[in-house]
C-alpha cells in the first residue's frame, strides 16, 4: 500500500502520527494497516471472516507452519491475535522471563534468515522492529524503547536510519534528551541532532616528551669503530662518538 507523503501530527494525541502506538487508538490503526491488509487478504484466501473463530485457528497455523511461507506481516499478526499459553499475554509481548513469549518472538525473528531474501526490505525490516519494539516495551531497555518510538513516524513515511544513527538516538535517549528529539519535525534534524560529547571518539594522547638518555642513543656497531680510519702520527685522535 502507498505510504504517507510526509509526517504529520496525530488528530487524537498530538504528537507526530505513529509515536502514539499502541496506546493512541489514531496511531495504532495507521501503523497495523500494514499488517492487517496482508492478514485480511490471507483471510479471504481463505474463506475466513475477520473475528470468528476461524481466524484464530489460522493464526495458529500460519506460526506452525514453515517459516517464509507466509508474509512477515501475518506471522506478526497471527501473534497479535493469540494469547500466550504461559503468561496469558498477547504472544511474544509478556513479561521477560516468560519461555513462551521468548520461542515465540525468536520465530519473528528467525523468519528474516530463513524467508525469502527479497520477500522484506530494510526499511520493512527497520518498521517491524519497531513496531515489536515499541508493542512490548518492557521487554527492552528504555533507551532502546525510546529511540524507535522517535523514529517511528519516519519509518511509515519510508525513511530508513542507518545503525549509527539508531545508536546515536539511543545514546541521546539514555542521556535525557528525549523530550528535546521529540520536538524535531523533520527526518534531518532528528538524525541530526548533535552527538553526546561523552559519545565523540577521545584524539589519543600524546606521549609526554621525556629527554633521551644515553640508553636512547643510537648503539654504534663494533665494527664501525674498528673501522674508523686510525690517526697518523702527530695527528690527533678522533672524539668517540
Amino acid at each position: 500500500m502507498a505510504r504517507p507523503a510526509a509526517v504529520s501530527p496525530c488528530p487524537s494525541c498530538g504528537d507526530l502520527a505513529g509515536r502514539g502506538y499502541p496506546a493512541c487508538r489514531f496511531c495504532a490503526e495507521l501503523v497495523d494497516q500494514y499488517w492487517l491488509l496482508d492478514w485480511q487478504e490471507l483471510l479471504a484466501a481463505e474463506q475466513l471472516a475477520e473475528g470468528g473463530a476461524g481466524e484464530r485457528e489460522l493464526a495458529e497455523l500460519v506460526l506452525a507452519d514453515e517459516v517464509g511461507r507466509h508474509p512477515w506481516t501475518c506471522t506478526d499478526w497471527a501473534m497479535t491475535l493469540l494469547a500466550c499459553s504461559q503468561c496469558g499475554d498477547e504472544l511474544a509481548t509478556g513479561p521477560a522471563d516468560c519461555v513462551r513469549c521468548a520461542m515465540a518472538d525468536g520465530l519473528r525473528w528467525s523468519w528474516d534468515h530463513a524467508g525469502h531474501p527479497t520477500a522484506i526490505t530494510a526499511g520493512e525490516h527497520a518498521l517491524r522492529t519497531a513496531r515489536a519494539t515499541v508493542r512490548a516495551p518492557h521487554r527492552h531497555r528504555a533507551a532502546t524503547v525510546g529511540a524507535w518510538r522517535l523514529l517511528l513516524p519516519f519509518l511509515l513515511v519510508g525513511e530508513l536510519p542507518t545503525a549509527g544513527q539508531v545508536r546515536r538516538l539511543r545514546a541521546a535517549v539514555l542521556a535525557g534528551a528525549y523530550a528535546e528529539l521529540a520536538g524535531c519535525a523533520t527526518y534531518v534534524e532528528l538524525t541530526s541532532f548533535p552527538e553526546l560529547p561523552w559519545r565523540r571518539p577521545a584524539r589519543p594522547a600524546r606521549p609526554d616528551h621525556r629527554p633521551r638518555t644515553h640508553l636512547d642513543q643510537p648503539v654504534v656497531a663494533a665494527d664501525a669503530v674498528e673501522d674508523a680510519p686510525r690517526p697518523g702520527p702527530g695527528e690527533p685522535a678522533a672524539d668517540p662518538v
